[in-house]
């Protein structure tokens, strides 16, 4: 088994216990991690840092492992791979132990909610709320030993609500809000306006959150790429509220965002800004938004990976319409809408990517950026190329990513 641990991939498996949420940034193997914690709590025991034959496998069979994760991992196998070096897999045919291993997304996660007796791997934070995906999560938290693997555990006390539950810090979400939230009553809808006895949430947060602190071998290298835009055209959308494009009235703030983007987003001066970076940078992941960003993109480099007699060059997609892997040609280029590629996959085939437009997120942003900052990357120095232009819109966003928030386009329109 050529299984190896990092000094604090070890301290944080010393710290973690049942129900605990494994925290540890984009790239920092978590994966690996909450493995190792599942490896030893059945039995397993590795004899020194690395693994070869120095160690004692688990107990046969170890309990049933679950791992909910998102639908591009299982589809991609990518848990597969970390599971080899623990001689387990989905398929009985190759696993060292007979127990059931099941890798699945979290839109099936119903399924499992009966399940009893068993390990589960929560990958990637999606217990927010009270959805059915949270009803779920509760009933299997009850009845087994579990673990949740985040990058981003929480932004308000709100996220980690049906986490406490899972661990029995409140009875249910009621009782959580009777303790700790005042809402305010100027708000047309609930609004929280202060929380309450905050030094009891942040006890039970510290009880449960483990951190990975490592330290980068990378270092990233963040460059605004400016470019101009039909500063008219933006000028008479903004005094006149028309579409341009759909020959209609703006009816509200979000209408007004789009269409300003999409003035900025076409201008052929980011067309020309990002033809220079790609013959710059020939290997490069490119993050859009909108499905019109995605027509240009095509356009400008469908047809010389047609023309690539000598199969130099190679585009493909991961968006709502394909689900390509990333290239193998000496040069390529990988279009990725955000919403549907910002996490679950990585890459370490390149050292550049180039956001072509910007998301709202702030979260979606660092997902996307750590794609390509993974642990084993053969690369040190790491490209990010944003292109953006002068205009409001696009400064606007900015700002609010510079400050760690999300852009919120009612906040900056005045309607």
């Amino acid at each position: 088994m050529g299984l190896e641990l990092y000094d604090y991939q070890k301290k944080a498996v010393n710290q973690m216990k049942n129900g605990c949420i494994l925290c540890g940034g984009v790239g920092s193997g978590k994966s690996r991690t909450a493995l190792a914690y599942y490896f030893f709590q059945e039995g397993g025991e590795l004899l020194g840092n690395a693994a070869g034959d120095n160690y004692m496998p688990m107990e046969d069979p170890p309990r049933d492992l679950y791992i909910i994760t998102t639908a591009r991992k299982r589809d991609t196998k990518e848990w597969e791979g970390e599971l080899s070096p623990f001689l387990l897999s989905t398929d009985h045919k190759v696993s060292l132990y007979s127990n059931t291993v099941i890798v699945d997304s979290w839109n099936n996660i119903k399924k499992y909610a009966e399940v009893t007796d068993a390990f589960f791997i929560f990958d990637e934070q999606r217990v927010v709320g009270s959805g059915t995906w949270v009803k779920s999560f509760l009933r299997i938290a009850k009845n087994n030993q579990w673990v949740l693997l985040s990058a981003t555990p929480g932004d308000t006390w709100q996220d980690y609500i049906p986490v406490f539950i899972a661990n029995g810090f409140y009875q249910n979400r009621t009782e959580f809000t009777r303790e700790h939230i005042v809402y305010s009553r100027f708000s047309k809808y609930p609004k929280v306006d202060r929380y309450l006895n905050t030094g009891r949430l942040i006890r039970q947060r510290n009880d449960i959150l483990v951190n990975m602190d490592f330290e980068r071998a990378t270092v990233s290298h963040h460059e605004d790429v400016f470019v101009k835009y039909d500063v008219e055209k933006y000028k008479d959308v903004s005094r006149t509220r028309w579409d341009p494009y759909k020959k209609e009235p703006i009816m509200n703030a979000g209408g007004l965002c789009y269409v300003w983007r999409k003035i900025v987003n076409t201008s052929e001066a980011r067309q020309v800004a990002l033809l220079e970076i790609v013959e710059k940078h020939p290997r490069a992941i490119i993050f859009y938004n909108f499905d019109y960003e995605l027509e240009i993109l095509r356009e400008m480099f469908l047809g010389r990976a047609d023309c690539g007699d000598t199969g130099d060059f190679e585009m493909a997609e991961w968006n709502g319409h394909f689900h390509q892997p990333v290239p193998e040609a000496k040069s390529w280029v990988y279009l990725v809408q955000y919403n549907a590629g910002a996490e679950g996959w990585n890459c370490i085939k390149t050292d550049t990517i180039i956001f072509y437009s910007q998301n709202y997120s702030y979260k979606i942003m660092q997902q996307s950026a750590g794609r390509i900052d993974r642990l084993n990357t053969p690369y040190k120095d790491l490209y990010y190329y944003h292109l953006k232009s002068r205009s409001g819109i696009d400064l606007a966003i900015s700002r609010a990513l510079k400050d760690k928030k999300d852009f919120n386009e009612s906040g900056y329109v005045k309607w």
